[in-house]
């Protein structure tokens, strides 16, 4: 890892933020298999505890929630019996918050599905926010757990439901992976006085569909997925950190650090591992939030 410069990292972190797989970073590069998977375990940490700093005392406004699936190991209906229940093995879900002003993810949070993990998400967001806030999830029900318990009523909260079709589908149809059709939507007020024409899941939507592109590991129908809990989590946060400072939203013509004013300029790869370097060595995450 010593004998490569900085510019050696930067281009396998480059393709690791573009979407390319393990293997083939390996080939592209000439970088060993053991030295890529150092990298991001060294740079994804820094990623983390970088972003667990400065994102604090945020004013943001319109935030939006919600989970993204992925698999470590194997698909949860091949976890053998006696490994059940074993978390990072099976299904592990991406809890992800996006601000639809300044499309800054402010945090995230790899879990369960269950109202465990969503109230320790909800319980993180609401710390970095500062001001009230509007707050759009999906209908899913641990989200009303984890609201009421990290912000009471000092929020505007709605859920945007989305109504299916006839699901029935036949065996063939089955095995897609496209959705019900759509056929109509549901605001639903929870809390507050939420502003309803700016209900909406679109934009943590479309960022998820973001995480899929640019991590291999998120790739559906491949052998890219992730093998082992801790590179997935390492992947994730260094994929947040390109995306939170390195990368400029069209729409933005910026960052969306510098527009949310976490930073004041572009960031380059370069520059996040000369920050990682300068992180304590022996910084282990407590769990599995940034």
């Amino acid at each position: 890892m010593n004998r490569l410069s900085i510019k050696d990292r930067a281009r396998i972190l480059a393709s690791l933020c573009e979407g390319v797989g393990i293997n083939a970073t390996c080939r592209l590069t000439g970088a060993s298999k053991n030295t890529v998977l150092k990298l991001l375990a060294e740079v994804g940490e820094a990623c983390a505890l970088y972003q667990d700093r400065v994102m604090t005392g945020l004013n943001l406004k319109k935030v939006q929630c919600d989970e993204i699936w992925s698999f470590v190991g194997m698909k949860e209906r091949n976890v053998p019996e006696e490994h059940k229940g074993i978390f990072g093995l099976g299904d592990v879900y991406t809890w992800t918050a996006i601000d639809a002003d300044t499309k800054l993810v402010p945090c995230w949070h790899v879990g369960t599905r269950g109202v465990d993990s969503a109230c320790v998400f909800i319980d993180d967001l609401a710390k970095r926010l500062e001001g009230r806030v509007q707050l759009t999830t999906d209908g899913h029900k641990a989200y009303l757990t984890a609201v009421e318990g990290a912000f009471g009523v000092d929020i505007d909260f709605a859920q945007l439901i989305k109504l299916y079709g006839n699901q029935t589908a036949t065996k063939d149809e089955g095995r897609r992976y496209s959705p019900a059709e759509v056929t109509g939507i549901e605001k639903r007020q929870v809390t507050g006085n939420p502003v309803m024409k700016d209900v909406s899941t679109s934009f943590v939507e479309r960022a998820n569909l973001t995480m899929r592109m640019h991590m291999r590991r998120f790739t559906r129908l491949t052998n890219a997925f992730s093998k082992k809990l801790e590179n997935h989590m390492h992947a994730i946060s260094l994929y947040f950190m390109f995306y939170n400072f390195c990368k400029i939203h069209k729409t933005l013509r910026v960052t969306p650090a510098m527009e949310s004013g976490i930073s004041d300029h572009l960031w380059d790869l370069e520059e996040v591992i000369m920050m990682a370097e300068t992180m304590p060595k022996n910084f282990v995450t407590d769990d599995s939030s940034n």
